[in-house]
């Protein structure tokens, strides 16, 4: 272990992503009374509290029917009310992929899914609530915009957006106890824009969820241990993506590393790796996330240290890099 980057049951009051989910709806709908929400028996575990107490006339269970859920959501959309529907990421993306494609998304209608439990934050609840590839379903599909905020104050800065701006949302929140990334709202966050937790010119590292957290705490390290300066951004937009950061970052540092809490395959990785290959550009080049398997089961750090998404296999990650070979000239006619 490089570093030693942990964080245990005590700091996680302050760290829920999915409470402050909870407490912004509810303060949005207040204000709009168009905002309802819909939920699959899961209210409580998707953090709806808040909302509940302040709106119970306008929160809907549908039961434990995620499909339905959906089409419920996408039939209010239709009568001009502002759904968000809540459920765990896997089911959202996977049992509910049908009326997500159809009802949500082919109709263009303003529904708001908040996928929760993504990645392997439940870990301890099994493959069937581990959601490894549900950026690979929703980013492939037309008209929906994909969103995974890094922390509690970006959650909030997502559930804003998604309401000002219409059509659907797939907005992706770990069960909760993530690290507090940045200091407040106020850091310019804009839907399709990344941003750079952290300077360099030496390599770049592109992540999002909870692992830009770990990617902003590896860069920190490799700094004050090697003297490497490693930019580090989040892409909290998955789709669409923010292209002209992805070049400039391969324009001025010629390698990039991706990671996530998701697969390495139609994730944040492939979309990077895409925006690249259509440039023609080329660089030193690695993604992580979890390979083409199942995830083991467990507590949500363990895991990402066993496949090294956390600080430390960030930081054994950059160094690979920078120990490969690469040309450093300003000609791209041979990087084609």
């Amino acid at each position: 272990m490089a570093g030693g980057f942990v964080y245990n049951v005590i700091e996680t009051p302050e760290l829920s992503t999915s409470e402050i989910y909870g407490k912004t709806l509810a303060e949005l709908a207040k204000e709009h009374k168009e905002i309802v929400a819909v939920t699959a028996d899961l209210a409580t575990s998707t953090k709806l509290q808040d909302f509940t107490n302040a709106c119970p006339d306008r929160v809907f269970n549908v039961g434990i029917a995620e499909q339905n859920m959906l089409g419920v959501a996408a039939g209010m959309a239709r009568a001009g009310l502002v759904p968000f529907a809540s459920t765990f990421s896997v089911f959202a993306s996977l049992r509910a992929a049908d009326q997500l494609h159809t009802d949500i998304c082919y109709q263009n209608v303003n529904a708001k899914i908040i996928a929760t439990h993504s990645g392997t934050s439940f870990g301890q609840a099994g493959s069937t609530h581990h959601a490894i590839v549900d950026l690979a379903v929703a980013r492939s599909m037309p008209n929906l915009t994909v969103i995974c905020p890094a922390d509690g104050y970006e959650t909030a800065n997502v559930i804003r957006a998604a309401y000002e701006n219409f059509g659907p949302y797939y907005i992706r929140i770990n069960r909760g106890f993530d690290r507090v990334l940045y200091d407040n709202e106020d850091y310019g966050f804009e839907v399709g824009k990344a941003v750079e937790l952290h300077p360099g010119t030496d390599i770049t590292v592109i992540a999002c969820g909870s692992c830009a957290f770990q990617a902003r705490e590896a860069a920190k390290f490799l700094e004050s241990a090697d003297g490497l300066k490693v930019r580090v951004l989040n892409m909290h937009t998955i789709k669409p993506i923010d292209k002209e950061a992805i070049l400039k970052a391969v324009q001025e540092t010629r390698r990039i590393i991706t990671v996530e809490d998701h697969s390495v395959i139609g994730g944040l990785g492939s979309a990077v790796a895409e925006v690249m290959i259509e440039s023609g550009k080329g660089c030193a080049f690695k993604m992580l996330g979890h390979p083409d398997k199942f995830a083991p089961i467990g507590l949500h750090e363990d895991i990402m240290s066993i496949v090294g998404i956390d600080a430390n296999g960030i930081i054994d990650a950059v160094r690979e890099v920078m120990g490969k070979d690469f040309e450093l000239d300003d000609n791209w006619d041979d990087e084609v």
